[in-house]
């Protein structure tokens, strides 16, 4: 699939999630659509608070939003594809936690992640090879945004080790971009 029909499938799942938020506010209680790991259902996980010295910058995040149903990723061969796919995936599998315009200066967060990958694209390990200094939660963001885009595509035929690293590009509002997709 080529980077502009992942674009306009994302915005077909865009329209479909304002869609189901409208119906979702029509009555009957609110439920998070992702709850955190080993949240009783119908039950909701409190907000992540601020780390101290941070300021008005770490507000809370929204409810979870409807993350897309990712189709299926393609083999790959080289690092490079490897590191491609992996970007393209992130911001298809976090459409309302990415962002594809210029990057803004300056940048809330820079964390660095290296992800370490099963035969099938699965993650079998990630690395953190760089904890910014300031909105220390942007790290587990960037976690979470890789456990939700995986797998990654078949890399048995790529040398070993089976391994990308990614840099997220982390604005004011907490969305971040893939620095692949920047360059």
């Amino acid at each position: 699939m080529s980077f502009t029909e992942l674009i306009r499938r994302l915005s077909a799942w865009a329209g479909l999630g304002l869609l189901l938020g409208w119906l979702a506010g029509c009555g009957g209680p609110r439920v998070p659509l992702n709850p955190s790991p080993g949240a009783q259902p119908g039950s909701t996980a409190p907000a992540p608070q601020p780390a101290a010295g941070e300021g008005p910058r770490a507000a809370a995040p929204g409810p979870a939003p409807l993350v897309p149903k990712l189709g299926p990723p393609r083999p790959v061969r080289t690092a490079t594809e490897l590191r491609q796919q992996a970007a393209e995936r992130l911001v298809a599998a976090n459409p309302e936690r990415s962002y594809l315009g210029p990057v803004p200066e300056p940048l809330l967060a820079i964390p660095v992640l290296e992800v370490e990958l099963h035969a099938d694209g699965r993650v079998k390990h990630i690395a953190v090879l760089r904890r910014p200094g300031q909105a220390h939660d942007t790290v587990q963001l960037a976690i979470d945004a890789v456990h939700r885009a995986a797998p990654f595509g078949d890399v048995s035929r790529m040398p070993r080790p089976w391994k990308f690293s990614e840099t997220f590009l982390f604005n004011d509002q907490r969305h971040f971009k893939p620095r692949t997709l920047d360059q």
